[in-house]
């Protein structure tokens, strides 16, 4: 009881109120405090970038000074090697000795040929000679080509084999060409520049600012891990945005810097003018708004503390001021009770709780006047529906809200069965239900009333089928629902479907007749090549019209469907078998070769043989002749193929019956000779007479 009535207190409109009223409270305080930090953060991120925008150039500035000393001090070398001195190597080694002050600049001097052989080099283990040849060197070609000082990319030194960089300087007259190398792995380039190293700790966090060197290409050239050191720069992922934003401003070698910062760093880039050398700075910007972050923990907890007391104070204050609105709840609970007089038990208030008082006494009233009129519409609504001689049902959200008596006979189902059900339910297949759908929003679409056959299932499992009819109740809002008609159309599909049959079927033996004979050739002939091989097959029936005469047409229909169900076993599913009228048959072979159709033939032929009809004491046989033609791509038209196969089968009993012949696929000479051989068999046949009774 008590927990009911603390939950009734908590959901009650003065808790809302209060809950509300603090709650925007709390937001503006929290949205002041949010907005003064945003602002302190933006502003102390603009300062940090400046300033690390300030620092990468810099060092820029710093490194290209260096750069120039470096490419001065190979110049007063390359003054003193003319080609007469490149040609006394121990006068080389004594000039290169008397300079230490150059291995303070470089890790190592190397003079080579204008060709690009290795002369000597000098480096912390001395003088020595060199045969190097670099004369298939990108920064080589270059040097030549340009005849003004360089400095490479980084290459895999053919020397040291590490990593350098190599400060190119043209001898005069041609004579060659002195080269300083920076082994950038050993010597880092921003050594002594970078006013606070990287100290990122091992797990991948970042304590401090990240400072690199890359060429214009991204390749580094000063890392703090040294193993990345001729990595690109791809290979550092914290700055893959930044890159990104660099390479889309244009890739600029920018001495003055350009600010880069993502989401998650602070990160600047500045030019070293000469080389063309980029200075990169990154500093988390969780290390930069660190101590403004301590700054919002303290404001957000005075915050809340304040939010709380106000709080207190506010849901109080509400109590005094809801009390009447207890008494409106308590009668609003029976707004709808009919047992209650609408004009009684209502409180009296002022305000905004007197003037909801006021509405909903006449709310009371409205719906006792509205509940029933619409008593009498749904009474009027059923005798309607029910007197309808079609079913008639009504779905919204592809739920049933109303079906009338007839629906419910057309499916054999309750109407407690149907409403509320998905309308799915009543559909043989899951398919027909989607199908049935897209054609109903199709018709909508284009203001046209849906019609269409369907199978339903009924309660029991059978189907039936049904005409339905659908329409929306509102076009222009589709939620409305949709109203439905049904009429039983199970005989009417029956007798079309009985109709259809019939008019491609035999009625004696079931097989198919001549017009789907001729639709199958037509169909066969105008698919070539794709129908090839294919044949035909005509059957004529020895012996069958004594049959006739001595028995009956009785017996001779008996001897025709006898026949037919012996030869519906010798052919394959797809294949047609036909009967053309009289004691004629046919039989369409698709995909099926000569050897083939010729061993189907004579497998009907025996299969008929084979029949020995008990008729009044007597038991009837008969056989039969076959013909055979294929169908090629030089078959004139398709009653050509159909003559070729007719002239087989004429053949056949012209050498005894009983027999199969074939013809070759009827080409044009082919189907000459069947036309002459049909002028001369113009009269009709005669029966040939067999000894056997």
């Amino acid at each position: 009881m008590k927990a009911a009535r603390l939950w009734r207190a908590l959901g009650s409109l003065k808790f809302r109120l209060g809950v509300a009223a603090v709650l925007a409270l709390a937001l503006g305080i929290g949205a002041s405090t949010a907005v003064l930090v945003q602002r302190a953060q933006s502003d102390t991120l603009v300062e940090r970038s400046a300033q690390e925008l300030l620092e990468a150039s810099r060092v820029a500035r710093v490194l290209s000074r260096q750069v120039v000393q470096q490419q001065q001090a190979l110049a007063v070398l390359a003054q003193q090697l003319t080609p007469e001195k490149l040609g006394d190597a121990d006068g080389l080694r004594r000039r290169l000795q008397d300079m230490p002050v150059l291995l303070t600049q470089f890790d190592s001097i190397t003079l080579v040929t204008a060709a690009g052989r290795g002369i000597v080099t000098y480096d912390r283990n001395g003088v020595r000679s060199t045969d190097i040849d670099i004369a298939d060197r990108p920064y080589f070609q270059r040097a030549r080509r340009e005849r003004r000082p360089l400095v490479s990319e980084p290459v895999v030194s053919r020397v040291s084999t590490e990593v350098v960089v190599l400060v190119t300087q043209p001898l005069p007259q041609d004579g060659g060409y002195v080269m300083g190398g920076l082994r950038l792995r050993t010597r880092n380039l921003l050594a002594g520049l970078a006013d606070e190293p990287d100290t990122r700790d091992p797990h991948g966090g970042a304590g401090g600012p990240l400072v690199l060197l890359t060429d214009a290409q991204g390749r580094m050239l000063a890392h703090p891990d040294a193993e990345l050191v001729g990595a690109p720069i791809s290979a550092e992922p914290s700055l893959a945005a930044s890159v990104e934003r660099w390479r889309q401003a244009g890739a600029p070698v920018e001495p003055t810097g350009l600010d880069v910062s993502d989401g998650e760093q602070v990160v600047t880039v500045a030019g070293v003018a000469g080389p063309d050398w980029l200075v990169w700075r990154s500093t988390p910007r969780s290390l930069v708004l660190a101590p403004l972050a301590r700054a919002r923990s303290e404001a957000l907890a005075w915050a809340a503390g304040l939010t709380v007391a106000l709080a207190c104070g506010m849901l109080a204050w509400l109590a005094l001021l809801l009390r009447p609105l207890s008494r409106l709840e308590r009668r609003a609970e029976h707004l709808f009770d009919g047992s209650l007089d609408p004009q009684a038990g209502w409180p009296r208030a002022g305000g905004e709780i007197g003037r909801l008082e006021r509405v909903l006494r006449h709310v009371a009233a409205e719906r006792a006047q509205l509940e029933t009129f619409n008593h009498r519409v749904i009474q009027r609504l059923q005798s309607v529906m029910g007197a309808a001689p079609v079913g008639i049902a009504f779905t919204r959200d592809r739920r049933f809200e109303l079906v009338s008596r007839q629906f419910c006979q057309l499916l054999g189902r309750d109407e407690t069965e149907l409403l509320g059900q998905p309308a799915q339910l009543i559909f043989v297949s899951n398919e027909d239900y989607l199908r049935l759908g897209s054609d109903v929003a199709q018709a909508f679409d284009s203001g046209q009333v849906y019609s269409g056959e369907w199978q339903l299932l009924r309660a029991d499992g059978t189907r039936v089928w049904a005409r339905l009819r659908a329409q929306p109740v509102d076009s222009a809002e589709p939620q409305a629902g949709t109203i439905w008609t049904a009429n039983d159309i199970t005989q009417e599909i029956s007798t079309r479907q009985a109709l259809e049959w019939a008019a491609t079927h035999d009625p004696l033996t079931g097989l198919a007749n001549r017009a789907a004979f001729d639709q199958r050739v037509a169909r066969l002939f105008a698919a070539r090549p794709r129908s090839l091989p294919a044949a035909l097959v005509l059957l004529d029936l020895d012996r069958f019209k004594p049959i006739n005469d001595v028995h009956g047409h009785a017996a001779g229909d008996a001897m025709l469907r006898a026949v037919a169900a012996v030869a519906a076993l010798r052919v394959r599913p797809g294949d047609l078998l036909v009967r053309l009228g009289g004691d004629e048959f046919a039989v369409v072979l698709e995909r099926c070769s000569a050897d083939a159709a010729t061993r189907v033939a004579e497998d009907l032929r025996a299969a008929i043989a084979s029949v020995h009809l008990p008729w009044e004491g007597q038991l009837l046989d008969v056989d039969a002749s076959a013909g055979v033609a294929l169908l090629d791509e030089h078959t004139a038209d398709a009653a050509a193929w159909v003559a070729a196969a007719d002239r087989a089968c004429y053949d056949a009993k012209a050498a005894g019956r009983g027999r199969v012949h074939g013809n070759p696929a009827p080409g044009p000479a082919a189907l000459r000779l069947v036309l002459g051989r049909q002028e001369d068999a113009a009269a009709p046949r005669q029966p040939i007479q067999s000894s056997q009774p």
